[in-house]
């Protein structure tokens, strides 16, 4: 499998969907088992609400801030950040071309921790 930052970005903005209704800002890659792969390009603000699995998000490009259930975390292209299942975040302060690569993973509620 393979995902190609190139083909992501050319499918973002997206058609509008519940979530997005001006337009998606997410394009996926592909997924196997309960891993996803995709690229996420918001514009202006970021609108996202908590997932229900667990994720990292590789910073591809740009600069901005990332609020992690109220903590305020500076980010640059190259950064990696964990966030756990149902944690309030939302990507705050961003360039205009920032994009960063997401990964989702493992049930609903995320890992267990032990």
């Amino acid at each position: 499998m393979k995902a190609s930052l190139s083909e992501l970005l050319a499918r973002i903005p997206g058609a509008p969907s519940p979530q997005s209704p001006a337009a998606e800002r997410f394009a996926q890659g592909f997924s196997h088992g309960s891993m996803s792969v995709g690229l996420y390009a918001p514009a202006g603000s970021d609108l996202q609400q908590p997932h229900r699995r667990d994720e990292l998000y590789i910073i591809q490009a740009g600069a901005g801030e990332l609020v992690i259930a109220e903590v305020r975390h500076a980010f640059v292209a190259g950064d990696v950040f964990f966030v756990g299942s149902g944690v309030e975040h939302r990507f705050e302060n961003f360039s205009a071309d920032f994009s960063t690569w997401v990964i989702f993973w493992g049930p609903a509620g995320g890992e267990s921790q032990t």
